[in-house]
């Protein structure tokens, strides 16, 4: 088993800057892939970005291409998503999730363990 935990959300006026992180414990070594998902008051949750294991190779969604940047530190088990000019459509509860096998970055289905999320609110 694999346990997430987000922290770093938080009020932040547009065009501001947050930066979140996900704390992994447990059996971190089968993680090949990590995310980011979010999720929206009356929306479904949409992918934001993800990245390997060995962090060569990331991707985003295109509404964050150029604001938003995803790492992550394996000897902290940590991920992080560094957003800058937030916007207020960027308001939403952010998840981490990761999965041995994800095939496709973006689908949410692919990922085995999440996190509890953490709020992320941009006022305009």
């Amino acid at each position: 088993q694999v346990q997430l935990v987000e922290s770093g959300g938080g009020l932040v006026q547009a065009g501001g800057s947050l930066r979140l992180s996900c704390a992994s414990s447990g059996r971190t070594f089968s993680i090949y892939r990590m995310g980011w998902f979010r999720q929206a008051p009356g929306k479904e949750r949409e992918f934001v970005a993800a990245i390997n294991w060995d962090s060569a190779y990331t991707y985003y969604t295109d509404s964050v291409k150029g604001r938003f940047t995803i790492s992550r530190d394996n000897a902290k088990n940590t991920m992080y998503l560094q957003m800058n000019s937030l916007k207020f459509e960027d308001t939403a509860v952010y998840y981490c999730a990761a999965g041995a096998h994800v095939p496709v970055p973006s689908a949410s289905s692919h990922y085995g363990y999440w996190g509890q999320g953490t709020q992320v609110t941009v006022s305009s």
